[in-house]
């Protein structure tokens, strides 16, 4: 089920009124989220008596990448958005381009994390993970000493890390999961993702070479679909990323659906975000 029809939001009925209001509301900027490399401001969105809190991220804010294109991060994380809403795993909230007090940008609807989710992350002694737990490999924890990185082996996590492989998503960081009231989890910050060459750097690589489950085989199959030319999401993502980053995103997915595995790091590119937190 797509993202925005899971989110209890506040006095909206459907998942189409929620992004109407992400869309269309008036924007007022509460102030800026410390620590982001990008400008990311927390705002409210109100339109015809409803309001909802969300992150507006303008173009005008965003840092110069040596390898990414300038101008283009908040156009990729609305592509994440579209690419989640295809699979109906709802795992990006919803996420849209528009206008705002400083231009351009994308406005996103703010996620509270749950206060009572169990760890997703940890660092623990010895060389093998705990049953409920996969091996990310061993960090240093400083005074010349490692520590097991592991992930929980969480249904909601592997299908991220499917998703993360498809649109390519090279900062999929600790920081970057939001557990949600409901037993819902979402990913954000999706500048960084759909380049054409392979940047998958993550921390959720437990399930690296393991058979994809029959459920991401499915929904890689839906997305081969709409990824034809003149489908839905090919034409959605057509006016969000270059054609040459649509034709990665098409040869991705149909890699995905050959080897039928979860990918491994390609030792070409640096594995694991930094910081991973």
């Amino acid at each position: 089920m797509p993202a925005s029809e899971r989110i209890p939001a506040r006095g909206m009925t459907t998942a189409a009124e929620v992004v109407t209001l992400l869309t269309k509301g008036r924007l007022t900027v509460l102030g800026r989220v410390p620590g982001a490399s990008n400008a990311v401001l927390r705002c409210t969105v109100a339109l015809d008596g409803a309001e909802l809190p969300c992150v507006y991220k303008p173009v005008a804010g965003e840092q110069p990448l040596w390898d990414f294109p300038d101008g283009t991060l908040a156009q990729r994380e609305v592509a994440a958005w579209e690419v989640s809403e295809t699979t109906g795993w709802g795992l990006v909230p919803p996420t849209v381009l528009r206008e705002g007090p400083y231009g351009e940008g994308m406005c996103q609807l703010w996620i509270d994390a749950g206060s009572d989710a169990g760890p997703m992350l940890a660092l623990v002694e010895g060389e093998e993970p705990e049953d409920g737990w996969k091996a990310v490999g061993l960090a240093d924890v400083g005074e010349g000493k490692t520590a097991l990185l592991v992930h929980a082996d969480d249904a909601r996590l592997r299908r991220l890390a499917v998703l993360d492989a498809v649109i390519n998503n090279s900062d999929r960081k600790g920081g970057h999961l939001l557990p949600a009231p409901g037993g819902l989890l979402y990913g954000i910050d999706h500048g960084v993702t759909f380049h054409r060459d392979d940047k998958l750097r993550t921390l959720l690589w437990g399930w690296a070479g393991e058979p994809l489950t029959s459920e991401a085989v499915e929904v890689l199959d839906r997305l081969a679909g709409e990824l034809a030319p003149e489908a839905r999401l090919a034409v959605r993502l057509g006016g969000l990323i270059t054609p040459a980053e649509l034709d990665a995103v098409r040869e991705r997915v149909a890699a995905l659906r050959t080897t039928g595995l979860h990918p491994v790091p390609s030792g070409q590119w640096p594995a694991i975000p930094w910081p991973p937190v």
